[in-house]
């Protein structure tokens, strides 16, 4: 069979039927050949809703609300802007958000947004054909934040995070939003903590939860924060589906969850592997550090903008070895 299609069987009640999709062309055809759509979808997205909480409960629902409640993350009468980058993480965390507001009864609203920063017309199109399969209702937005960007020529990249959250939180509170949720997940943070000890020289990790400076009343959430990478990417494969990843025009090129680039982040990925190698726990030595610190074993910490010393108060303070 040509590699451009493949066979996708849907269980239902009274049926297993069998499509075919043409991923080059990305049509629907049933067992005769004929073409559909809106049902196939409809189908195909409640099969992967029901993956979430029944194959995937423990490794992502079960994670998702553990985060919701370990660190509190919503209150009652909270308006969550679900914010898609068009990624697997932003996707399955607005699928999770659609889960919680069906089977449970706490008030809260969430609204999902896409904020369009300059992708290519073949990303933003995948964008839209995702959130058509996943069936998730979302505004898009669109900033010329990429060439603006792209006008910068030593930290594009950090001038262009800082003008999405910027543009983020502006666009969530218009809509009547007092949260902004992103996608950030286990590995994300643990890759953040040791990013900053190698290459910064700081011990300083992503936190669940932030509330903004520049936005007063909003908040930064991440409900993702216990659930692992790689548990997202089975999800992922398990349904078929293809993401964008980074997208970004400086590139000049169409991205992928696969695109291999040189960055400090994937340097860092391979470094965990390796060190998973000789020690298999490492991962959950690395998150577990940030809630771990002994104060009065460290030379100094900075609060609230201001440096301390252990020597500030070493005189008056009994120690041992």
């Amino acid at each position: 069979m040509d590699a451009a299609y493949i066979y996708i069987r849907l269980i239902t009640r009274t049926s297993s039927p069998c499509f075919l999709f043409d991923k080059c062309n990305n049509n629907y055809y049933n067992s005769n050949g004929n073409y559909i759509r809106n049902g196939f979808i409809m189908e195909r997205c409640k099969q992967i809703e029901r993956s979430i909480i029944t194959t995937y409960r423990g490794k992502l629902w079960s994670k998702f609300i553990k985060a919701l409640k370990e660190y509190q993350l919503l209150k009652p009468g909270d308006v969550v802007a679900c914010c898609i980058s068009g990624g697997k993480d932003s996707m399955v965390m607005a699928k999770l958000f659609q889960e919680l507001k069906r089977h449970s009864d706490f008030e809260f609203e969430v609204k999902f947004l896409v904020m369009n920063p300059g992708y290519n017309e073949k990303n933003l199109d995948r964008i839209k054909e995702n959130l058509e399969i996943l069936q998730v209702p979302a505004e898009i937005h669109d900033t010329d934040i990429f060439e603006i960007a792209a006008i910068q020529d030593k930290t594009p990249c950090y001038l262009c995070a800082r003008m999405r959250r910027g543009a983020l939180y502006k666009i969530a509170k218009s809509m009547g939003c007092n949260k902004i949720a992103l996608g950030h997940h286990f590995d994300d943070v643990i890759e953040t903590t040791l990013m900053n000890m190698l290459n910064v020289g700081s011990f300083q990790t992503m936190l669940p939860k932030l509330h903004s400076q520049n936005y007063e009343g909003m908040e930064l959430i991440r409900p993702l924060y216990l659930i692992r990478e790689k548990d997202i990417n089975a999800w992922k494969n398990y349904n078929n589906l293809e993401f964008i990843a980074c997208a970004c025009k400086l590139t000049e090129k169409t991205s992928t969850e696969d695109d291999k680039t040189s960055s400090m982040r994937l340097n860092t990925k391979k470094l965990i592997r390796d060190l998973l190698e000789y020690n298999p726990y490492v991962e959950k030595n690395i998150f577990k550090s940030a809630t771990n610190v002994y104060i009065d074993k460290i030379l100094g910490w900075k609060k609230d903008g201001r440096n301390v010393s252990f020597l500030d108060n070493y005189d008056s303070e009994s120690s041992e070895d």
